[in-house]
């Protein structure tokens, strides 16, 4: 990757962010920490206005917006075949909304890129298992738990075919062994818990904050290893 795509690649990644680390970007850039106090200092010096906050890291100032200006038929082909992981795996709202979102994306594409992804689109087909259909009502749900801190509700049947109200305090969505999980704080239990949706019998929104102070980051739940 040359300088020029290096430092377009970097504002993007720091207007999808809140904060972005000098370390993060050396990870995602595989550059050194140096070279991206370089690239940081060069955008600013060409008029972008990125500011630094301690312990949290790299910001674009609230205001500034960069149109996308293009994107390669890899890019847009990468978009298409997720367009079809959608569709397959998630609720009837989240296709909604990505289709929305990849309809202005191709609107910037050129001409011949239209008529690429559109042949690509036509030439996927995804075929999921029924197992899988029945969990895509409750993932609307708890993403709003997620992303407002806001408590579940929900009757649980576990492997044993014991049945259980439960609250919980989800930290993240999981999809592994053809099914979707959430991982979340159980109150009954005081500890992280896994519960796989399909054996969700139902499910709310409480309307309360959540009550642990902190939860651990998603990545650091420990998922089975042999599943």
């Amino acid at each position: 990757m040359n300088r020029i795509d290096r430092l377009f690649g970097i504002l993007t990644l720091l207007q999808s962010k809140k904060f972005v680390t000098a370390e993060q970007l050396s990870d995602r850039f595989e550059i050194s920490v140096r070279t991206v106090y370089r690239d940081i200092k060069a955008l600013g010096e060409s008029g972008i206005p990125i500011s630094f906050e301690p312990n949290k890291g790299y910001f674009v100032v609230q205001g500034y917006f960069l149109s996308p200006i293009a994107f390669t038929t890899e890019e847009a082909n990468a978009l298409i075949l997720t367009e079809s992981l959608v569709g397959g795996f998630t609720d009837k709202s989240t296709q909604t909304h990505f289709g929305t979102a990849l309809t202005k994306v191709k609107t910037v594409l050129k001409t011949g890129q239209k008529e690429q992804v559109n042949h690509l689109s036509s030439s996927i087909r995804l075929q999921v298992p029924e197992c899988i259909s029945q969990e895509f009502n409750y993932l609307p749900i708890i993403q709003e738990s997620i992303t407002k801190s806001v408590q579940l509700e929900l009757g649980y049947l576990n492997f044993k075919e014991e049945s259980s109200n439960r609250t919980i305090e989800p930290i993240g969505l999981v999809f592994y062994a053809f099914s979707w999980h959430v991982i979340g704080w159980c109150h009954l239990r005081q500890a992280y818990r896994d519960f796989k949706l399909s054996r969700i019998g139902q499910l709310r929104l409480t309307g309360k904050a959540f009550e642990k102070k902190e939860h651990i980051p998603l990545g650091e739940y420990q998922l089975p290893v042999n599943y």
